[in-house]
Order: structure tokens, then sequence, then C-alpha cells
């Protein structure tokens, strides 16, 4: 990904020759133009990490399908293996039990694991926007 381009500045008198006024209003558009440019590096950012997972989530949902004709074959085998020793209806509870406790133990691990997720966040905007912060701030020397 590559940064915007920042805008050209404006051509203008030298600093040491510019008045109050002029330095001022400097200021004003270094630093409306210095906001546009983070917002356009955190836009090109949260752009590129939802195509980004847009493309992993579509794959997750192919192998899921996938998954769930395979685990159907499994199920299926599964109850007949057992409808041998037990009557057939049993073996469909027995393995019909089995699957929604592990269905639970998977949910409640899942919960958890979105919880603890952090929010998306275009993290070299944010970086970029704390630094910019620290400059500008008193004493701070470049």
């Amino acid at each position: 990904m590559t940064a915007p381009k920042p805008s050209p500045a404006p051509a203008s008198a030298p600093l040491t020759d510019a008045s109050l006024g002029e330095l001022i209003t400097r200021i004003s558009d270094q630093t409306s133009r210095l906001i546009r440019d983070e917002l356009r590096l955190a836009q090109a950012e949260l752009t590129e990490k939802g195509k980004r997972a847009g493309l992993g989530a579509g794959l997750f949902g192919g192998a899921g399908i996938f998954a769930v004709y395979g685990l159907g074959c499994l199920i299926a085998a599964a109850i007949l293996g057992l409808a041998g020793p037990v009557e057939d209806w049993l073996a469909a509870v027995i393995v019909g039990v089995v699957l929604l406790a592990a269905a639970g133990v998977a949910a409640l691990i899942g919960k958890k694991n979105v919880a603890q997720a952090s929010p998306p966040m275009p993290t070299e905007a944010v970086a970029g926007i704390k630094q910019d912060i620290d400059t500008l701030k008193p004493g701070a020397t470049s």
C-alpha cells in the first residue's frame, strides 16, 4: 500500500519575511492538508484490509460448505456403525447428543474469542496522527 502523496505547499514569501497573518494562514492550510492526507491514508488502509477480509471470508465460506457435506457423511457412517449393536433410532439419538455437545463447546470457545478480538483500526494512520500530535506539542523538537 502506498501512502497518498501530500499536496504541494503553496508558494509564498520566505518565513522570515512573512507577517503574523501569513504565518497563521500557512499553519491553517498545512494543518487542514495534513488532516486530509491522514484521512486518505486511513481510508486506503481500511479499504485494503476490507478487501483481504472479504476474500478470506469467502474462502472460509467455501471451506465450510465442503466441511458440512463431509460431516454429513461421517454422521451417517457413525449412525450406521452404531445401528448394529443398538436400535437404529437409539444410534441416531446418541450421535445427535454428541454433536450437540460439540456444538455447545465450539460456541462457548467462539464467543470467548470474539470477545477478545480487537476492533479493526487503521494502525498506520493512527500512528501518523499520534506522531503529528507529538510534533505539535509545545517544546517538541524536530
